[in-house]
């Protein structure tokens, strides 16, 4: 019998992840797939899989671990794992997004977005070791540290007593409602530092709504619960402007349709959506400010165009990231864009491939609206909605004449951006859709 090491894979942009959950014991025999571990960043859970079937010889780490590439977290021996049921899928990972967005939106926002709640699969052998690390997926971390929550005083309702955001919205509603709530009264004086844990909110109104008739109670889906906090921090602490404007696509809708048809043998379908995303480089190319984050007190102006578009999966809202956008063609992005959308709906989209954006699109083209304000996608200072293209009579100096005009929402972070630059980006932005020649110029 042959031994193998099975080592942690290529983890995207993270040096180093924690282990947070063991889901096999030694002698446990697994199947090539199956999930053996779960770590987190301070921005994504994830399940690390078996490369191999076989029987757990050696566990090499434990809970509360710091891993990487390459570390060796088991030895399996090789051999008949036939009687070994099958593994569930993978479960997907997510962001932030997102706004979302939002798309947190971020989506949306959005959100686009931290990773979905890393739950324990059902094929997994073993409960979650006890340990002193509290079992909290990295969206419900982060809203403990920005409210001042120690996490190892809250307990945790999910399952194996993992702490969810009502755990720590209740852990803070206790806290407020004694000795803070009399203090900040005694003194007038705020408290927190800016992070919302002062803001004096009402708490949530609870309400008995099978009184009034016949209910239902889902669930909430793990993306969207992972989502919804990012939504809620990014709404709250970033002060948040919306311009709305139209864009004449006459012309370049009718080169996309003539495009589509030329390469229809390719397999590439090209949307309006690959259009945009160019269209978006060469506005930020030229307006900077829209391509930085806060960074303190000062701006991190990035030399490279990742666009994240919010893709509509049967999980939720997801942003997967094309990279490099300023270096693709129109046909090269749409191809991406393909890939990267079917990976996003069936849940295997990997960390690498949903973390990077600079600027972040949300687009409700395929569904209808008008106008929308979509939450912008943190670290990222702006996102752009738009919605389905509508003909309409457009005044061109001497009479009306039919135009397809595409609705745009730029929304963008007031401390970084001013509404005379916002009304210039989208401008320019009309124009490039308008006379594409310009992304050239």
């Amino acid at each position: 019998m042959a031994i193998m090491e099975v080592k942690i894979p290529d983890i995207g942009d993270f040096d180093e992840v924690a282990v947070i959950e063991l889901l096999v014991k030694v002698g446990d025999k697994v199947r090539a797939e199956q999930s053996l571990i779960t770590v987190e960043s301070d921005k994504a859970s994830m399940e690390i899989p078996s490369s191999h079937a076989g029987v757990i010889t050696a566990l090499m780490v434990k809970l509360g671990d710091k891993v990487k590439q390459g570390s060796v977290i088991a030895t399996l021996e090789m051999g008949d794992v036939a009687t070994v049921a099958p593994a569930a899928e993978p479960l997907p990972v997510a962001a932030p997004s997102a706004p979302l967005p939002l798309v947190v939106a971020p989506v949306v926002s959005v959100p686009v977005v931290s990773a979905p709640l890393a739950a324990v699969p059902a094929h997994a052998p073993t409960a979650v070791l006890s340990s002193d690390l509290p079992h909290a997926s990295p969206s419900v971390r982060k809203f403990a540290r920005e409210l001042g929550v120690p996490l190892n005083e809250v307990k945790g309702s999910g399952p194996k007593g993992r702490i969810g955001l009502e755990d720590i919205q209740a852990f803070s509603r206790g806290v407020m409602s004694g000795d803070m709530r009399t203090q900040a009264q005694a003194s007038k004086v705020p408290q927190g530092n800016g992070d919302g844990a002062g803001l004096g909110l009402l708490a949530w109104p609870k309400v008995d709504f099978a009184k009034f008739g016949p209910i239902e109670r889902k669930e909430m889906g793990r993306i969207q619960k992972i989502s919804g906090a990012n939504l809620l921090r990014n709404a709250v602490m970033i002060p948040a402007v919306t311009n709305h404007d139209d864009a004449d696509i006459t012309e370049l809708e009718a080169f996309r349709i003539a495009t589509n048809k030329e390469h229809e043998k390719s397999g590439v379908k090209v949307t309006m959506l690959a259009f945009l995303i160019k269209a978006c480089v060469s506005a930020l190319q030229k307006f900077p400010q829209f391509n930085t984050s806060l960074d303190g007190d000062a701006l991190v102006y990035k030399h490279y165009w990742h666009i994240g578009f919010a893709a509509d999966t049967p999980n939720g809202l997801m942003v997967p990231v094309l990279k490099d956008a300023d270096k693709k063609g129109i046909l090269q992005i749409s191809a991406e864009m393909g890939e990267l959308a079917k990976k996003a709906r069936e849940g295997k989209l990997s960390p690498a491939e949903m973390t990077g954006a600079t600027f972040t699109i949300s687009s409700l083209g395929g569904i209808g609206g008008r106008y929308f304000t979509p939450i912008i996608n943190a670290p990222e200072v702006a996102i752009l909605g738009v919605c389905r293209s509508q003909m309409q009579p457009v005044w061109n100096g001497t009479e009306f004449v039919p135009r397809l005009m595409l609705p745009l929402s730029l929304t963008w972070d007031h401390r970084v951006v001013d509404g005379a630059s916002a009304a210039r980006f989208n401008a320019y932005l009309g124009q490039v859709l308008a006379d594409f020649r310009r992304v050239m110029l």
